[in-house]
């Protein structure tokens, strides 16, 4: 939905707090005290009561808004904003638009929906053919790691580590000019080094085991053809990349570029996973057009995010 379709819609606090409501019905409310799903709705109170034990749900607990005290609307507007553009919105940016004074709980909004967009993402499978490569992002230096000298290359200490992940249909007959694979899901994970022992767990946790996977010839990926059902290796010239991982290229440029325009290269390593979260899930469902707007709304009444409050300068937060 546009801009003036959203305000005609959601005009106040009530008409946003009723949305997250349908949703929440939709789902439906186990009682953590005795499991039981049959509830009355208490609206003085904003929350669920449970027919057999009379414990109460609040409309927030279970979800994304568990622990938070912004209003509905900050919420839904966010989600809107967040769904509306192939970019993205810095934390100040965001904030501004919201009219919100304090920095800090507009950056915990912002990273707990872009968790919750990873753990929605995080239900699939990767299947069919597959690429597979790593990338380097440029992150600030750790602060425990300001004081040494910078290293160049693989090792930087700017440099964060990332494994790319992306279904790759070939096309029978593609069109001039155009990649001659089709992509489906993608996946982007944060690892802390290229060992195999790191990479092949994350792999077959989330490539289905007859997929058939393409890498380049990496001595990080010689255990993955214990996990799939056909592992092709090859060494991969920059002339011929778009050729044998085009698509795993093409998303790890995007979301450098992304970065970039953002956040400027100022962001701390250990948010890197919430943006590539956003960047994924928004890829994926690039052909939703508006559904995407509920399709967020549906996560965020579905997941209740494991992101704990820290205070940090908005420099490095984005």
């Amino acid at each position: 939905m546009n801009l003036l379709q959203f305000i005609q819609e959601f005009p106040d606090e009530a008409a946003c707090r009723q949305k997250f409501k349908e949703e929440r019905d939709k789902i439906g409310i186990t009682c953590k005290r005795c499991n039981c799903k049959d509830h009355y709705w208490l609206g003085n109170k904003s929350s669920y009561e449970c027919k057999k034990c009379h414990s109460r749900t609040s409309l927030r607990s279970g979800t994304v808004m568990e622990n938070s005290k912004l209003p509905y609307r900050y919420w839904l507007i966010t989600i809107h904003l967040l769904t509306s553009t192939k970019k993205s919105f810095s934390t100040e940016e965001l904030r501004r638009q919201l009219g919100h004074k304090r920095y800090q709980p507009i950056w915990e909004m912002v990273c707990k929906l872009r968790e919750v967009m990873g753990k929605r993402d995080d239900k699939y499978t990767l299947t069919g053919q597959i690429e597979l490569d790593d990338a380097f992002f440029t992150t600030e230096v750790p602060e425990d790691q300001k004081d040494k000298p910078l290293k160049r290359g693989r090792g930087s200490q700017g440099k964060t580590k990332v494994l790319v992940m992306c279904e790759s249909t070939p096309v029978d007959t593609p069109a001039k000019g155009k990649k001659t694979k089709k992509a489906g899901h993608l996946k982007m994970k944060v690892i802390p080094n290229l060992k195999s022992a790191t990479i092949t767990p994350i792999v077959k946790e989330r490539v289905d085991g007859e997929s058939d996977l393409t890498t380049d010839d990496s001595t990080s990926y010689v255990e993955l053809e214990q996990h799939v059902n056909s592992h092709t290796s090859q060494v991969v010239k920059p002339e011929e990349v778009e050729k044998v991982l085009p698509w795993v290229h093409t998303a790890i440029s995007n979301v450098k570029r992304l970065l970039l325009d953002v956040h400027h290269n100022k962001l701390k390593p250990e948010y890197l996973q919430y943006y590539l979260d956003e960047f994924c899930y928004k890829f994926n469902r690039r052909f939703f057009g508006e559904k995407l707007f509920d399709r967020l709304v549906i996560a965020a009444v579905s997941y209740r995010p494991d992101f704990r409050s820290k205070i940090h300068n908005r420099s490095y937060c984005g």
